[in-house]
């Protein structure tokens, strides 16, 4: 009898192999396999006071970005003493709810592998891991420290993969949805200068070629971890940082992984408590207009928040989007007719409660969490 053998490369190492046919069920058994030997190995995650010192000076630097664009001071300090109290006191309440709903989703999410842990543990790591995140490596730093206080929680290794990894994939995926959205209505329903069009079309060119590139990756996924690692490689060439390969295959393979276990089913609720997180996320924004005496209707509160909060995602050598955030959500709202001192106080209130608040209040809990589990 003959038998026929198949020589393949492995698309996660590069190593050759021998590998026998076999039916879908036991390729569908060794990608579950995978998944899970990709999802439970720890990401590296350290955490030296020392180091955060100069980022932090840098992120108080990176505030004054946005004070040349105070039109007039007196107009805005006028808007700030007018202010409705009873409207920044529920913007607080929104964004305590939305950090919630973060406990909440990471919860659902180990759900997915049967974990589960409680729901104020949930949110107060998602506030420390942001914490972290903004200072030590971005998205993944973030991942990281997810994934140590997590597992030092008592989850399963997988389980801890998933929660470092699905909410970033949920919360970019409807901030994309947003932004897009955001653009498209700029560009056909708003006179735009000729500058102004050919760079939001840039943009949405870019987003939509992100999300072709990630669809197709999953089916090409050796040459799409090359190309990865191509571009991680020419940016810290660019930026005079050592480059670590295995840092940037880890972390194509984990979104890959991800998306494989989302594939299977599952990712509805999630997804569903992701969009609510960031919804009274919005409603922070939201209530800070009511606040300033000038409400705006859901499609120009929508079209301010998802771009700029992207914007800052993207711009990684920026921690946290500092500067970057503010000033875009400033420049569109006034741009969508919203007077520049309102504008002002209403996105830097937002946030102050959104961004500055929860970092300060992660740093401690971030200690906490890591003193505790070593």
């Amino acid at each position: 009898m003959n038998i026929k053998v198949q020589r393949i490369i492995d698309g996660d190492n590069g190593q050759e192999g021998l590998k026998m046919p076999g039916n879908k069920n036991e390729n569908k058994n060794e990608n579950k396999n995978n998944n899970h030997k990709i999802l439970v190995s720890p990401p590296p995650l350290a955490l030296r006071a020392g180091h955060y010192l100069p980022t932090l000076i840098f992120l108080g630097l990176a505030v004054h970005l946005v004070l040349p664009q105070l039109a007039s001071v007196e107009s805005s300090l006028q808007v700030i003493r007018t202010m409705a109290l009873w409207a920044v006191l529920l913007a607080a309440v929104a964004e305590l709810i939305s950090y919630i709903g973060y406990g909440y989703l990471i919860n659902s999410i180990l759900a997915i592998v049967n974990q589960q842990l409680s729901i104020l543990k949930g949110a107060c790591i998602t506030l420390a891991a942001a914490s972290m995140g903004m200072l030590a490596g971005g998205t993944l730093g973030n991942a990281a420290a997810t994934y140590s206080w997590v597992r030092k929680s008592g989850v399963s290794a997988e389980g801890s993969g998933l929660a470092g990894t699905l909410p970033t994939i949920f919360n970019n995926a409807i901030l994309t949805l947003l932004a897009a959205a955001g653009i498209v209505h700029l560009l056909l329903a708003h006179e735009l200068s000729t500058i102004q069009f050919y760079a939001f079309l840039l943009i949405l060119s870019i987003l939509s070629f992100g999300v072709a590139a990630v669809s197709w990756g999953r089916n090409h996924r050796a040459r799409f971890k090359a190309v990865a690692l191509g571009i991680a490689s020419s940016f810290a060439r660019l930026l005079r940082r050592p480059f670590t390969p295995t840092s940037t295959e880890n972390s194509v393979s984990r979104l890959f992984a991800a998306l494989d276990i989302l594939h299977d089913g599952g990712w509805q609720f999630p997804a569903l408590l992701a969009a609510f997180s960031i919804g009274f996320d919005a409603l922070t924004l939201y209530l800070f207009f009511i606040a300033a005496g000038h409400p705006v209707g859901l499609e120009v509160l929508l079209i301010g928040y998802g771009l700029p909060l992207l914007f800052g995602k993207m711009a990684f050598v920026v921690p946290g989007g500092v500067g970057v955030v503010e000033s875009t959500m400033i420049a569109l709202y006034t741009g969508l007719g919203v007077p520049s001192s309102v504008a002002v106080v209403v996105v830097l209130g937002y946030r102050v409660f959104s961004f500055w608040i929860p970092t300060l209040v992660g740093f401690p809990i971030a200690f906490y969490l890591q003193r505790k589990g070593s």
